[in-house]
Formats: structure tokens, sequence, C-alpha cells
């Protein structure tokens, strides 16, 4: 790519060229840096990209992006200086590709939670009607039917405009993905085409970085802002904050809604653990989704697909054919009566919803168990309020290890115990190994009860002192319930 391409895109505050006219291969990792590369120097959370520069030139990169220019330059590479270098990135990686976004229909979905269920049954919706897609969600990353293994709901710039890359070559027509809260103010989304936005919902999350909820809405808000006027948004109605993100948007704005008043409506006509029966629009439709989350995660892609230029019939018809995203309420029986859940709700509103779904369902005079924990090295002001959530909403709680990373989990699980008064206190239990918790939970359990794991959903692992160990909630749930036939 031709420096004299990139500086137009740019516009930089300084630029001293040296002499060098192109670059073959962009990073923001010194360790990937080689000949012909151009780096990005990104002032991050835990490290400053700036103190690699000397690294980078000794292993052949021939220009460099960064905020400041070092005092001792070298004179073999071409500097461009930048206000923002996480902006840069993104512009960078953009054009690097060649815009790939602009060949897609890309659709980004934001929000605390909702946010893997709603682009993944997009992207499901779209490749059964027989359409090539995208996908970049938590769980994991499809290009055109194939995976490709996800490490951050959002990836880095660079990343994703790979990816679209790779989509485009193969011919895919449409992408969706998830847009996190990091990701926004990060800037990896600057510089991508999005032809929409669904907003799901905002709740108590991610205060470790953002440190206050009105940050956390401001960020949230951002991508929103930042839609083009040809583009659509679609906002929770539901949401007390549904109509704040969309306030600033020169998009196509239309709202969804279980409970409010919306241009989109659904109600639930008869639920149970396995599906739910709905009416959407004045349609009625089976969906093997449960849940008043679930029938407002449906919702929003039935709205997006009508934007996106389906009919209300096929739509319908394909939905009724999908089934949850692994790891989101999903059900596991043995055959020994019992019901285990699996869900991925790591917040207060997430373990709210799951649990008034199942209080919702179960039959009277059955138990709800519910075994759950928090992450450590994140957000701890939402411990004890998940704990006090799961405990009022349950007949039994278990406070259980998550993925601990660096902290203690008798620390973590301390934290979450703080939100328990003596009654709830009464009906908890503390069992840091995750296993054996699971265990307790179903041997207290008797037939028609159910039994709730919160928390990591889809993840096969455990985090412990920076180490990933193999840990599947369904695998372990599975294996015990067996045993108790």
């Amino acid at each position: 790519m031709k420096i004299a391409q990139l500086i137009s895109i740019l516009q930089p505050k300084q630029v001293i060229s040296n002499g060098v006219e192109s670059f073959d291969n962009i990073s923001f990792d010194s360790r990937n840096v080689g000949p012909g590369f151009l780096f990005i120097a990104i002032r991050g959370t835990l490290t400053d990209g700036h103190t690699y520069i000397d690294d980078v030139c000794k292993r052949g990169a021939v220009a460099v992006i960064c905020e400041e220019i070092p005092n001792k330059a070298s004179e073999n590479l071409c500097w461009i200086q930048v206000p923002d270098s996480g902006k840069a990135l993104a512009l960078t990686a953009a054009a690097f590709y060649g815009n790939p976004s602009r060949n897609l229909k890309l659709v980004g979905v934001t929000g605390t939670n909702g946010k893997t269920t709603i682009a993944t049954t997009l992207y499901n919706l779209v490749t059964s009607l027989g359409y090539k897609a995208g996908l970049l969600s938590t769980v994991k990353n499809i290009i055109d039917g194939d995976t490709v293994a996800a490490t951050h709901t959002t990836p880095d710039a660079i990343t994703i405009n790979r990816l679209f890359a790779e989509m485009v070559a193969r011919g895919c027509e449409y992408c969706f993905m998830e847009v996190s809260s990091h990701a926004i103010v990060q800037h990896r989304t600057t510089g991508l085409s999005f032809a929409g936005g669904i907003f799901t919902n905002i709740t108590h999350d991610h205060l470790d970085y953002h440190k206050t909820f009105d940050a956390y809405i401001r960020a949230k808000k951002l991508f929103f802002d930042q839609l083009p006027r040809n583009a659509f948004a679609i906002t929770n109605a539901d949401d007390k904050n549904g109509s704040v993100m969309v306030q600033n948007s020169q998009a196509a704005i239309s709202d969804y809604g279980v409970q409010r008043p919306a241009d989109y409506k659904a109600q639930i006509i008869e639920s149970h653990f396995d599906g739910m029966l709905l009416n959407i629009d004045g349609h009625e439709m089976w969906s093997h989704f449960t849940g008043k989350f679930n029938a407002s995660n449906l919702l929003a892609v039935y709205a997006t697909a009508l934007k996106l230029g389906f009919s209300s019939i096929e739509t319908l018809q394909a939905l009724s054919g999908l089934h949850p995203v692994d790891g989101r309420f999903q059900t596991i029986n043995a055959g020994c009566g019992i019901t285990a859940i699996v869900d991925y709700a790591h917040t207060p509103d997430a373990l709210i919803n799951v649990l008034s779904t199942i209080n919702q369902i179960r039959q009277e005079g059955n138990k709800i168990i519910t075994v759950v924990g928090a992450g450590g090295n994140r957000d701890k002001t939402k411990r004890p309020v998940m704990a006090k959530v799961a405990a009022e909403m349950s007949d039994k709680l278990i406070l259980t290890s998550d993925n601990p990373r660096n902290e203690n989990p008798e620390d973590i699980l301390s934290d979450m115990e703080t939100g328990l008064d003596y009654v709830l206190k009464a009906k908890t239990l503390k069992i840091t190994d995750r296993r054996e918790a699971i265990r307790t939970a179903c041997m207290l359990a008797t037939p028609g009860d159910v039994v709730l794991i919160a928390g990591k959903g889809h993840e096969n692992y455990q985090e412990i002192n920076g180490v990933k160990h193999h840990f599947d909630d369904k695998e372990t749930v599975s294996e015990i319930l067996k045993q108790l036939i």
C-alpha cells in the first residue's frame, strides 16, 4: 500500500517520509512485525506500543504510526504522527484490506445482553434462506459455514477487516457482528460501513473499564451516533435507555417491544422449557427458544430481517426452525427427571431474565437450584447484586468459581456473599470447586427440579492464574446427571 494513499486518509499531524513510499503489511503487535511492515503504536490499557518502536525498527519495519515521534527518530523509517493511534489503526486496516465492509450488508448488534443470540440467529436465518454470510461473535466467527476461533466479543480492527476481506472473497453478502462497548471506544469499528445497528438493552456491566454507568451508556450510544444516513437503527422500546441510544442517530430509526408499544411487537402465548408459542406482528409462530428475553431477541431478528428486505412470512417460517445458541438457555435432560439449564448469564439483569423464565415455567412444588460465580479481574460491583438476585429467585444457591483469572476464588465468593442477608445466606452454599458445586446441585435436586448453571455458557475452559483449563458446564452436568439414572 502506498504511503501517500494512507496519508490522504489519516490526515496526520506530521509526516517524515524519509523516502519510504509503501509498505507490505500492518501490525500493532511488535512481535508480528517483519521486513516491509507498517507498525501502529497503540496506547493500550496494559502496555504502550510506543515502548516497542525501537524493537520494530530492528525487525525491519519501514513505517510507524504513532502519537509521539521519538526524539531520536530513525532516518530509515517513515514516521506518521496522529492524534489517536487507535482510530488510525482502524482506518489503516480498512484501507489496507480494500474497505471490505462496503461490499457486505453489515449489521452490528450492541447492548449488555442478547448480542450473541441476535447476531448468531440472524446468521442462521439468512444462511437457512440460501444466502452466504459471515458472523463475528463471542462464541465463534464464521465465514460461509467455516468456523474461526473467537477470542474477543469484537476482534481488533486488523482481524475484523481481514475476516471481512475473506468473506467478500468467498461471496458472502451479509455479515452480522457483536459490537462491544470496549470495541466502540477503542475505535475497533471505526471506518466500517454498517447497513444497520441493533440495540438490545443496557444493564450493570463492565464498570471495571468504563468506571461509571453513564460512561458505559455513552460508549454504546456512540455506535448509533456514527451510523450513516442510509443505515437503519433498531432499538429496544422495553429498555428505558432504548430511545437515548438513537436520539442523535442519522439512521432510519424503528423499535421493537414485548411490553411497550413499538413498531414491531411480540406476545408470548405459551412457554415451555423446550420452546414457546409467539404472536409476532399478528402471526403465530412456534419457536425452539424460550423466555421473554428470547422473545425480545427474536423480535429484534425479525425486525432486522424485514429491514434487510426479507418478507414477514419467509422470516417467521425460517425462525421457527432455528435453535438457541450454544450455552444460551441450553436445556439438558439425561433421563433422571432433573432439568439442567446452562446459560451464559453473568450480569444481574441476565440472571433475572433466566430465573424469571424458569419460575414461570416450572411446576408448583419443583425447586430451582442455581450454581453461579463471577469472573475475576472484572467489574466487582456487580458481584453482591448477582448473588442477591440468584438467592432471591432460587430455592437453593451455590456460589462457586467462574473464571477467577488472577484473583483468589475465595475472595470473589466473599464479595458475592456481601449481597446476602441472613435469610438468603441460610439457603446458600459456597463451594469453590465448580465441578463439585455442580455435582452438589444435582445431588440436592429431585425429579422435576431445575438446576441452573450460570455464568460460563458456551465456554469450555476455566481461566485460573492466567492458564486456561478445560472445563465445560454442559459436559460436566451431563456426566453427573447420567450417573443419577
